[in-house]
């Protein structure tokens, strides 16, 4: 590797020059005193009185709703909920009227911020009126004519009279409109309505601007997530900032249950330094309820096409006095998924001729769960929780990558246990902390003991003369793993607008392994060999607020170590000690600019580094072959958006972005298929330009919603030497690069009864041609290429409301049309098909 720059006299400078910057600008403390944050709850500008129910009206019934009302950064009012109805016809009347409210919105250190409220809409009656007086003797008129009278309100105002019945509590930005508004690459999907829907965490991502989403079949099988047409290893993926293999949501992001998170947030090739981590095209967090008050319940239950069963069900349980929290998790996945394909058979005189039949050695096992408990808000620490988990699956492998070799007896497992202790405190002076330690066992096995080679009729037509479907012997392998993480955050608030900030997170890795049929044939096993990679990614971060928060700017730099142990396998049996050390910097800045209101720019690049992970080295023990030949991955990260939200309006809420990208990546890591098995190999250098765009509107009262979204994408090889110079100035194989989502949501309210809520929603998506190999290659008629794709799905649901319960059923059915629909290397994915899906929440 090329020299770096001495990374700690990097990190010294930087620390040295913002401090320089940031320590004038306080202001002189008192010693052990610390400059708390001047926060203004919002206060009500425009009321609108609601029509007073008629039937309450005649009936003389009167009312309070209490409702949580939602409030943007202009002090519009986004989202009304009725926390307890009261029936009768208030509750509707109460929300439709606090919809049309505004207000002065909340305010931070004078800087308008979004927030939420609890306001209780008071209903009063005018008084009755006053009976007839009895008949007296005619006097004279007063001198004085009496003061005239005013009817009285059919609704009371806020700033009506003193000893109204309203209540205001502000709670401030929440944390996913504070990701939006930050000068970080990122896009949030809040999955309130997604938990709703038969849909994984892989369809919905599919559906986000920028995100493609590839599959070799259907629940459970590999999947393969790109952002700006980075994939594979180039992505990061966490929960809760913590690593995906530390949780224990058993066979990767795309199978994670979507009803145990709240939230998505996908960083676009420039990740902040909190996470520790050395990606490439960004990373995706899943983000997991952040409520510890109080005692919940919740649980899903899906049901659909294929044999397809799926349960998960979390709870909590806060014991207030002490602050010790007790949470817990867990799911269970089950598919045959035996859809139909359409397959070439033979015929009697061995033609080949097509078909549609059943996958019939395509199931998918897993199950998981996940336990914490710990101490939240206490003096001393601010969160303090142990969690423990554990999960296995158990998938059948019907085809080869391709789909032309059909198999029926081989089978991969994996099984995957650890521990994560974290710790959360803020401390005086500004100074805050975030600690996360972990370790993680996973043990894998792939199994191909098969005799029979079989047909897509799932009949055994030969009897093979020794055990083994994808090679011509028995292979029996497993692999264990032991990881070693910890993270360590520092955050410094050098004053009101600036912060400095530093990031720890060194990660150990252990395997080893065994093939059972070779070291029972007492041949050289490669899985023997030692192989261990310690990798360690440090980084500092400075972040300046500036003209009342007009700006915002965080610059970066990182350091990156990895240390890599390896024994290879030599022909004469004898293993060979291979070690590398590699070691690389990288800097970013990202700049948000509010231009008005409601529109905003930003700006971010990164010259990004990712070091070869384990699988990729080593491979997987299953279907990865090794490679120790791999060199990291470097690459010029630049983002350039625009987006508008113009919240509520007289026509309703609007919103807009577009995002032009740009990476040019030297080294590039891919993944390779080779008849049987994948390699990850360089393809040197490659470079993708693109653009994101998205709209959206949401009618007042929210009763229609519509999103689009587009996603154009060029990644192509810029390399002229290597294995792949014959390629050069092509495209990528097996990528797509036109991709379009939209979906119509209609909603109507109080139907049956007080609260409830009935919805239609529509989805579609559009995926463009593309070929398989490189596009060059092979004849025009005889290029492998994927046909474009149109695929449609629609959701009915229904949910009730109470004050602590919360049910909700959905019917939902996916490619409606029953359209050809095929992922990468043209494994085709299901047809049409039928699920439903029933939702339980609890709170106390």
């Amino acid at each position: 590797m090329g020299a770096s720059p001495p990374i700690a006299s990097m990190l010294a400078w930087l620390l040295v020059s913002s401090l320089a910057h940031a320590l004038p600008a306080q202001e002189p403390q008192e010693t052990g005193a610390t400059a708390a944050p001047a926060l203004e709850p919002p206060s009500l500008r425009d009321f609108v009185e609601a029509p007073y129910p008629e039937q309450a009206e005649r009936e003389r019934l009167e009312a309070k709703v209490p409702l949580r009302l939602t409030l943007d950064a202009q002090g519009n009012v986004t989202e009304a909920e009725v926390l307890e109805p009261v029936g009768h016809g208030f509750d509707e009347a109460a929300r439709e009227a606090a919809l049309r409210f505004h207000f002065e919105p909340a305010k931070r250190n004078g800087t308008p911020m979004p927030s939420r409220i609890v306001y209780t809409y008071e209903f009063r009656l005018p008084p009755p009126p006053a009976p007839p007086a009895s008949p007296e003797p005619v006097l004279p008129p007063a001198p004085t004519p009496p003061a005239p009278t005013e009817p009285a309100p059919a609704a009371s105002a806020p700033s009506a009279s003193a000893d109204e019945a309203i209540e205001v509590t502000a709670e401030g930005e929440s944390e996913a409109e504070r990701r939006r508004q930050s000068a970080e690459a990122v896009q949030v999907l809040e999955t309130e309505h997604i938990q709703r829907e038969a849909a994984d965490m892989g369809t919905a991502l599919a559906r986000t601007e920028g995100i493609g989403v590839g599959r070799a079949g259907g629940l459970g099988s590999r999947a393969r997530v790109s952002l700006a047409g980075l994939t594979d290893e180039q992505l990061r993926f966490f929960i809760d900032g913590v690593p995906l293999e530390f949780v224990g949501f058993g066979a990767g992001l795309v199978n994670v249950p979507v009803n145990l998170i709240d939230r998505v947030e996908t960083f676009h090739g420039v990740v902040p330094i909190r996470f520790g981590a050395d990606a490439l095209g960004g990373a995706i967090q899943l983000v997991t309820a952040p409520e510890v008050r109080g005692t919940a319940v919740s649980a899903s239950y899906e049901l659909g096409s294929y044999d397809t069963h799926r349960l998960s069900a979390g709870g909590r349980h806060l014991v207030d006095a002490t602050g010790l929290l007790v949470r817990a998790n867990g799911f269970i996945d089950y598919a045959r998924n035996n859809y139909l394909v359409d397959v070439e058979v033979p015929d009697a005189q061995g033609r080949l001729q097509p078909a549609r039949l059943p996958r019939f050695h395509d199931a998918f096992r897993s199950a998981g769960i996940g336990i914490e408990t710990g101490f939240v808000d206490r003096p001393w620490a601010e969160r303090l929780l142990l969690r423990v988990f554990a999960s296995a699956n158990d998938r059948d492998i019907q085809n080869d990558v391709t789909m032309s070799a059909v198999y029926g007896e081989v089978t991969a497992r994996e099984l995957s246990s650890g521990a994560t202790l974290r710790f959360e405190q803020d401390f005086s002076r500004g100074l805050s902390v975030d600690a996360v330690a972990g370790y993680s066992y996973r043990r894998s096995q792939f199994m191909d003991l098969g005799q029979c080679d079989y047909d897509w009729f799932g009949r055994c037509v030969v009897v093979l003369p020794q055990q083994g479907e994808l090679e011509p012997r028995a292979v029996e392998r497993r692999v264990h793993q032991h990881i070693g993480f910890a993270r360590l955050n520092l955050e410094w608030s050098l004053a009101p607008t600036q912060a400095l900030r530093a990031s720890l997170a060194p990660t150990l890795v252990g395997r080893d392994g065994q093939d059972v049929r070779l070291q029972a044939r007492e041949q050289p096993d490669p899985l023997e060999g030692e192989r261990g990679v310690f990798s360690l990614v440090a980084g500092v971060e400075y972040e300046l607020d500036a003209f009342g928060d007009r700006v915002e700017n965080i610059a970066f730099v990182k350091d990156y170590l990895q240390l890599a142990r390896t024994e290879k396998l030599l022909p004469s049996g004898d293993f060979e000690d291979l070690d590398r050390n590699t070691h690389g910097v990288g800097i970013g800045d990202s700049v948000r600019l509010r231009l008005t209101d409601t529109l905003s720019a930003k700006a971010s690049y990164e010259w990004a580094t990712r070091l070869p992970r384990p699988d990729e080295i080593f491979g997987d023990g299953i279907l990865i072959n090794e490679n120790l030949d791999l060199n990291p991955e470097r690459s010029h990260n630049l983002n350039l958006g625009l987006a508008l939200d113009s919240r509520q309006t007289w026509a309703g809420s609007f919103r807009a972005s577009a995002t032009g990208f740009g990476r040019l990546a030297d080294q590039l890591i891919v993944l390779i298929g080779q008849e049987n098995f994948f390699t990850y190999q360089n393809v040197f250098s490659a470079r993708s330009l693109g653009v994101t765009s998205s709209a959206g509107w949401t009618s007042p009262g929210q009763y229609v919603a519509l999103d689009g979204n587009a996603t154009w994408q060029d990644f192509r090889n810029i390399s002229d030497q290597g294995a792949f110079g014959a390629f050069d100035g092509q495209r990528l194989p097996n990528r797509p690069y036109l991709l379009a989502n939209g979906s119509a949501r209609l909603q109507l309210g109080n139907l049956l009864r007080s609260n409830d809520e009935l919805s239609l929603t529509w989805h579609t998506r559009y995926v463009h041609s593309f070929f398989r190999a490189w596009e060059k290659l092979g004849q025009k008629d005889s290029k492998q290429s994927i046909p474009s794709q149109l695929l449609h799905s629609a959701a009915l649901t229904y949910v009730v409301r109470t004050a602590d319960t919360t049910l909700s059923w959905t019917v939902d059915v996916q490619n409606l049309t029953d359209s050809a629909a095929f992922d990468f290397f043209g494994v085709q994915r299901p047809g049409r098909s039928v699920f439903a899906k029933l939702v339980v929440d609890l709170e106390s």
